[in-house]
């Protein structure tokens, strides 16, 4: 089966150590990276370069300097948001479009709520305990782009 496309997209991540480890997860399936700005690091930095180090030549890696301009230069695009507050849950949900994109939110906040209340129909979520808070980001989008690829056949 050829592979569909597939996008990560981090909107405003915070933590250097978490991209690292996102990217090395995308370079692994062939998914591409989106990093939504302001981030709360450098790219260059050192810890994001470890935690993917022989990896960063595999990756494709976009920026967009704000959330509307992510919005505007990727109209069109399948997308699904995880949050929290999602009442569908990942492996309920068809992971198979071509080009989709899946959406995740900053360490400390998640997506706003202006962007989950626009786009209502189309979050998903990762269930857990309720007392638990959430996972870590990089968990999160590992568990969910190996869902994707599980439905899409591996490669």
């Amino acid at each position: 089966m050829t592979q569909t496309s597939l996008a990560i997209v981090l909107v405003e991540p915070e933590i250097p150590g978490n991209t690292g480890n996102i990217a090395r997860t995308c370079a692994a399936i062939g998914a591409s990276l989106h990093l939504v700005h302001p981030l709360g690091f450098s790219i260059s930095e050192r810890h994001v370069r470890r935690a993917g180090l022989d990896y960063w030549n595999l990756l494709d890696l976009i920026e967009h300097k704000s959330y509307e301009a992510f919005e505007s230069e990727c109209a069109g695009q399948q997308k699904y948001y995880l949050s929290t507050h999602g009442t569908t849950t990942y492996t309920e949900t068809d992971l198979t479009d071509d080009g989709l994109m899946l959406i995740f939110g900053k360490e400390t906040a998640g997506l706003g709520p202006q962007i989950l209340s626009r786009h209502r129909d189309r979050v998903i979520t990762i269930p857990m305990r309720p007392e638990a808070r959430s996972l870590n980001l990089s968990n999160a989008v590992a568990i969910v782009a190996y869902e994707c690829m599980r439905q899409r056949s591996f490669f």
